[in-house]
């Protein structure tokens, strides 16, 4: 592996670890001691963050981090938001839920901020350090390190979390982004001469334009829509995965030791997977191909919500839907790099993720909401099963507007 690729891959790693430690890991924290789906479905819209963060890209893009110059302008930001993850994770470990949960929202929100802009600047710099045919390799080493944040970050913290308090787990999760640090300074400092140097507001209208004027204005906007409704169903099912293994009867240790170990690997194979579905059908076939198998997969948890508990089940589902995630995972950063003008790297990239991502976490909030409407007008295997049939449905919108795109850009490629 190529010191550009390794770099990558641990940068990959940083990105995955805070989103991981305010959402999945911590809705299990959240529910193990006791606070309700609805709240737990609250704590999705501060990872909004995510998908707010083309309104600050520009800054990224224009501007570089008061007393981290030496190290570069795309390298400065990593760093910077690194650190400010680092401290804001020890925050969290010194509140109490129980007794102040508003302030462990305030410091989880402070690490989804500053996770959103470390991953303004890392998608930047993957873009920029490589030529189009080095984004796949790219693209897949980034999600192979995000995987393994995502291991590390639930299956290592869930077992940690029988043998110690979850204070000490998020202590010792913080000390990890020291990983990430050392991705940033094994990657050398990208020089791209064709980014526009803009003012703030002129950046993000800039990159408006310049996207529908190279898209066209009707391609653009069904760009757009199949942009904001891939991602729906495993968006919105999200901060529920945790809570509904624990509401089945699984320890947390079972849920760390086997199932996300198996989601790991599980998730490997489908990012590998997805970079060699993208050569064999093309790019479209494998966004259809992708969105299929999220479908399916997240069907299957109605199943196991309808059967008796069963870990080795539950690790065959979760394997199959970690795969199809892995594959939709590297197929959709293949799309939206595929989308985007180097004259607008950061601030481009991060909206189209931000399209990508706002719709599915406003609806993410309103997630435990719905979960505990439905157990409470059934049973709790009953309510589970219909939540996962509703996230299902979700998949539907997306498919159908692939297949018309396609049609349409056929017709006109003819």
């Amino acid at each position: 592996m190529s010191r550009k690729l390794f770099g990558i891959l641990l940068l990959g790693f940083a990105s995955g670890l805070p989103y991981m430690l305010v959402f999945s890991t911590l809705s299990a924290w959240l529910r193990d001691i006791g606070i309700s789906l609805t709240e737990i479905g609250f704590f999705a819209w501060l990872v909004l963050t995510y998908s707010l963060k083309f309104l600050w890209a520009p800054l990224v893009d224009r501007y570089s981090v008061l007393g981290f110059q030496v190290f570069g302008k795309r390298r400065g930001w990593i760093l910077f938001s690194q650190s400010m993850i680092l401290l804001a994770l020890i925050g969290m470990s010194l509140v109490d839920p129980l007794q102040n949960i508003k302030f462990l929202a305030l410091f989880a929100f402070f690490v989804a901020f500053f996770g959103s802009v470390q991953d303004i600047a890392i998608d930047a710099l993957r873009i920029e350090i490589g030529d189009a045919k080095d984004q796949g390799n790219l693209a897949a080493s980034y999600q192979l390190g995000y995987r393994a944040a995502i291991l590390v970050a639930t299956s290592m913290a869930l077992i940690f979390a029988d043998l110690i308090d979850w204070a000490h787990v998020y202590q010792l999760m913080s000390l990890l982004m020291f990983i990430g640090m050392t991705g940033a300074l094994i990657c050398h400092e990208p020089k791209n001469n064709e980014i526009a140097i803009l003012r703030f507001d002129d950046a993000l209208i800039g990159a408006f334009k310049d996207f529908f004027a190279r898209f066209g204005i009707w391609s653009a906007a069904l760009l757009l829509l199949i942009i904001s409704t891939f991602r729906l169903t495993d968006i919105v099912m999200g901060p529920m995965a945790m809570p509904f293994y624990l509401d089945m009867g699984f320890s947390k240790t079972e849920i760390g030791a086997l199932v996300k170990t198996i989601a790991l690997f599980g998730s490997i194979i489908g990012f590998v997977a997805g970079g060699y579905l993208i050569k064999k059908i093309m790019l479209f076939n494998a966004l259809l191909a992708g969105g299929i198998s999220v479908l399916i997969t997240n069907l299957f948890f109605a199943f196991v919500a309808s059967s008796e508990p069963n870990l080795s089940l539950l690790s065959l589902i979760v394997g199959l839907d970690s795969f199809a995630a892995g594959l939709v995972g590297t197929i959709n950063i293949a799309f939206l790099t595929s989308l985007v003008s180097k004259k607008f790297t950061a601030v481009q990239y991060a909206m189209l993720t931000s399209f990508m991502m706002l719709p599915g976490k406003f609806l993410s909030g309103f997630s435990g909401i719905l979960a505990d409407y439905y157990v409470s007008i059934s049973s709790l295997q009953t309510g589970w099963a219909f939540f996962f049939y509703t996230t299902t449905a979700m998949s539907i919108p997306a498919l159908l507007l692939i297949i018309f795109y396609k049609k349409i850009y056929e017709v006109h490629s003819d």
